[in-house]
This record gives C-alpha cells, sequence and structure tokens, in this order.
C-alpha cells in the first residue's frame, strides 16, 4: 500500500483511512507520521552540500538528499535547519521572502531562526551547522 502523498512523503487523509481499517490506529500513527515530528536523522558533519553562491539573500535552498535547508537571510549569513517538518515530517519545498515553506499541510518558518511563523506546525526547525568552506557550503 501506498502511504504517501506525492509532495514529500507526508500523511494524507486517504493514508490515515487505509491505515486504520488495516493496520489499527497504532499502525496508522506510525505508517503516516501522525503528529509532530522531532526532525529526523542527524546530517552528516563536513559534508559538503554545494556553492553559497547558489543560495540567494532573503531566500534559500533544500538539500533534499541530506534533509536540510540552507537560508541566507542577511547577504553574507548562512543558516541551516532540518528541512523535516516538524509537524507530519515532510520535507520542506522551498525558501522564498525570508519564508521556508512546507506544501504537505502549509506550515511556514523563519529563514533567520526556524521558528514558526504559520501553523500547524508548532516546533521550531531544529538548527543545523553549516559553514563557508572557500565558495562551498560544508555541514559542521
Amino acid at each position: 500500500m501506498d502511504t504517501t502523498s506525492g509532495s514529500g512523503g507526508g500523511a494524507t487523509r486517504r493514508c490515515f483511512v487505509a491505515a486504520v481499517s488495516g493496520a489499527g490506529l497504532a499502525g496508522a500513527l506510525a505508517a503516516c507520521g501522525g503528529g509532530e515530528s522531532g526532525g529526523g536523522e542527524e546530517p552528516s558533519a563536513g559534508k559538503e552540500l554545494g556553492l553559497a553562491g547558489e543560495i540567494p539573500v532573503g531566500g534559500g535552498k533544500v538539500f533534499a538528499d541530506d534533509k536540510v535547508v540552507v537560508t541566507q537571510p542577511e547577504k553574507g549569513e548562512f543558516k541551516a535547519f532540518s528541512a523535516v517538518c516538524t509537524h507530519a515530517g515532510c520535507l520542506v519545498s522551498g525558501v522564498k521572502d525570508s519564508v521556508i515553506t512546507c506544501d504537505c499541510h502549509g506550515s511556514r518558518f523563519s529563514a533567520a531562526d526556524g521558528s514558526v511563523q504559520a501553523p500547524p506546525a508548532t516546533k521550531a526547525l531544529p538548527p543545523v551547522g553549516v559553514e563557508v568552506d572557500g565558495d562551498r557550503l560544508r555541514l559542521t
């Protein structure tokens, strides 16, 4: 049974109903990411993500394979957060106008500090260490 939605693996009503009818509530919650997520596994320290020049001021980039979103709130200031939405475990979809968005359920987070700007998420995105090494972004 496919339990993911087409936009990053988040829970859907169809997933929930299907899981409840086949596996009970505990199975449904496990399969569909029921409840606030803790943010997932830790990214690998020392891993190179890409070029610092790829991150626009006031914007950012989601590195889906590493489950990290990197932002540049002010020129030359880079921040990184877990890209796993704290609401239901979907990957955030992008960064625009200093806001990190999750298209699964509409949560919005600050690109400056990861704090929740719009629910349903109630927990901030956890910070991840990032540094600029020459012109490259590297996890710390």
